[in-house]
């Protein structure tokens, strides 16, 4: 079955949000887990600025006739990742941590508030299975904390990448007002490449998203299959987010597509 007719196969299953499972049979994960408390505490519904209109598949937040549950990688890791994610960040259908939970099992969401912090995430943090590493630019980072290669682990620790998901200048807030991160390494990545994530803008050119960055930390644990299936997911995310906002059928022959399946 390729990916054509294995998604037809979905989009007639496709389960309404408040169940269980997504139309694949798979738990909702953490982000998915987050952004349904949120919304349970709003009091008006979300509509997100300039997106695609309508019902979503809750599996991967588009419309059923773009839905790309069948084709989510299953790729095992040794790294995790934990999301601190601002406000309405789970909320927004093009936001990418959703990405990086569907491909890093070991993926964790915590929602930020400057008053509060959750007790769950502290202990994840204290937790001597992992080498939490907050990844954060090293030029607004005192020297001493500041890594760029990943470092080396005792024996079944394994690296947690700390990633602050939202806008970059809630990302700065985060990072100053968080005292329980003060005492971690920051990882500052130095990349080549360009951002290839078009549906938000920012206004820096040297700015990733979220599944991007989350992409090269993983190159550099050295899990580079994972960290090319990630890039190649986030690309065929793109593909049909914005073939559904134009209200043109997706390529499931094309480039984004052809590639995922190459990795897998």
């Amino acid at each position: 079955m390729n990916d054509k007719e294995d998604h037809q196969v979905g989009q007639k299953e496709c389960h309404k949000e408040d169940q269980k499972e997504d139309s694949h049979g798979v738990s909702p994960h953490a982000v998915s887990r987050l952004r349904a408390a949120r919304l349970a505490r709003s009091a008006k519904p979300f509509l997100a600025r300039g997106g695609i209109k309508g019902e979503r598949c809750p599996g991967c937040r588009l419309v059923p006739s773009h839905c790309m549950c069948s084709v989510r990688p299953e790729i095992p890791t040794r790294s995790g990742v934990c999301l601190l994610m601002a406000d309405i960040e789970p909320l927004k259908p093009s936001n990418t941590g959703w990405l990086i939970a569907d491909v890093v099992q070991d993926t964790y969401a915590f929602g930020w508030a400057r008053t509060e912090v959750d007790p769950a995430l502290l202990a994840l943090l204290a937790d001597p299975q992992w080498l939490p590493l907050v990844v954060f630019p090293g030029e607004f980072v005192a020297p001493e904390r500041v890594v760029q290669d990943v470092p080396p682990t005792h024996a079944g620790q394994r690296p947690l990448f700390i990633l602050l998901d939202a806008t970059w200048p809630e990302a700065r807030k985060m990072f100053r007002k968080s005292p329980y991160l003060n005492r971690l390494p920051v990882l500052s990545l130095n990349p080549e490449q360009v951002s290839r994530y078009t549906l938000r803008r920012s206004r820096r050119g040297d700015h990733f998203c979220t599944s991007e960055v989350a992409s090269l930390c993983l190159d550099l644990a050295g899990e580079a299959h994972a960290a090319h299936c990630l890039q190649a997911y986030l690309d065929v995310y793109t593909h049909h987010y914005q073939q559904a906002k134009h209200q043109l059928p997706p390529d499931w022959q094309g480039a984004a597509h052809t590639r995922l399946r190459d990795l897998k």
